[in-house]
């Protein structure tokens, strides 16, 4: 849908302005043998996994499959598993879809610009072909190509040489970051060309499905909220004698000390009985005891 796909570039924007913003300020090539590498794969890498982590994170499919679990009323049967890991496997590839955005954006980015990847490989160029430096061991070889991204640490007569190497590393790395950017808009492409295919709703009928589920969550979400509230001003009334909000306050209720107590501290849900919980320790003290205590009368006047 529309908001899919705007949400999906927002955070393609996100990323890549990030990444812009991260080469920048945190950037810099050891230009050392055996660390090159290391470092470069690093900024590649490890930002895209974080990314990936919290691609996930974000997703609220992602804590709906995990928490999700089988009605007691439901009879298991093989069609009704097999039905269940269908379900499973397209919920996944949805939710990877959507937290891939980010990490692969970061990587198309970070190799079209290159300097991640000519800091990460520089030591590896066979740099003979360019005539520099032949009769050095290997060793000496690979020391030098180590400081080919740090123009400052290469010797005039490596200068030529230096701006070659830079030139094929630059071309690699931008060709790898257009084919990652071509594979995933064909992958993107024919996905949602083969679930089209499967799908056994007609096009306005799918886009009918897609509005109610997204009214049915929009209203789920205002009720829930009301009924929460409303739950919980229940609750709030008994401990403190009053409804919040209220203009004409009669009297007001004082919480005793152990009262204080009891609704103090670390709450945890609490499983009452098979099928309901005390969601805060306020809650339990409400189902628990009588609201009995010292009142106070309230001065209209006041």
């Amino acid at each position: 849908g529309k908001e899919v796909v705007i949400a999906n570039a927002i955070i393609a924007i996100l990323t890549i302005g990030g990444q812009q913003l991260f080469s920048f300020f945190t950037f810099s090539c050891p230009c050392h043998v055996g660390q090159n590498l290391i470092y470069g794969l690093a900024f590649l890498g490890v930002p895209a996994l974080i990314l990936l982590i919290v691609g996930y994170a974000l997703n609220n499919q992602t804590w709906r499959l995990v928490m999700g679990k089988r009605s007691h009323f439901e009879k298991v049967t093989s069609s009704n598993r097999l039905l269940k890991c269908k379900l499973v496997c397209f919920v996944l590839c949805s939710i990877t879809g959507r937290a891939l955005v980010a990490p692969v954006t970061w990587l198309a980015v970070t190799l079209i610009n290159g300097s991640y990847y000519i800091c990460a490989v520089s030591e590896y160029v066979p740099v003979y072909y360019y005539g520099a430096a032949p009769n050095v061991t290997a060793s000496e070889r690979s020391r030098m190509l180590a400081t080919f991204p740090c123009s400052q640490l290469v010797p005039p007569e490596l200068t030529r040489a230096r701006d070659e190497v830079i030139l094929l590393l630059r071309y690699q790395s931008q060709v790898a970051g257009w084919l990652l950017i071509a594979v995933v808009v064909i992958t993107v492409f024919l996905s949602y060309c083969l679930a089209s295919c499967f799908s056994p709703l007609s096009f306005l009928h799918f886009r009918y499905w897609s509005s109610y589920v997204h009214n049915e969550q929009e209203l789920f979400d205002e009720a829930t909220e009301q009924h929460s509230r409303l739950y919980a001003m229940q609750h709030v009334k008994k401990f403190f004698g009053f409804v919040p909000g209220s203009e004409n306050v009669k009297e007001i209720r004082i919480p005793s000390l152990r009262e204080w107590q009891a609704i103090s501290g670390l709450a945890f849900l609490k499983r009452v009985d098979e099928e309901h919980y005390d969601y805060s320790l306020l809650h339990d003290w409400a189902l628990k005891e009588r609201a009995n205590g010292k009142y106070l009368r309230i001065d209209e006047d006041a």
